[in-house]
């Protein structure tokens, strides 16, 4: 639902097309520090929100990982 940005599922959906996108910037920029210090902070912050999906439903966690492919 493009218009439930509150949502965890949603809220991992948004902060994994950002690290792709600050991941591709990086194998350009190698010397981008900042960008590599938010990219840091945006997979913790991720994996804070996929723990606690995992914690209140593991049907909604799985389907959220094995659709993004962020595990294996």
């Amino acid at each position: 639902d493009s218009k439930n940005t509150g949502s965890a599922v949603s809220q991992i959906s948004i902060l994994t097309d950002r690290i792709e996108y600050i991941t591709n910037h990086l194998k350009n920029n190698r010397k981008d520090h900042s960008a590599r210090r938010g990219l840091v902070n945006l997979v913790s912050t991720r994996k804070k929100l996929l723990t606690y999906l995992k914690r209140k439903s593991v049907e909604q966690y799985e389907s959220t990982i094995k659709e993004l492919g962020i595990r294996k």
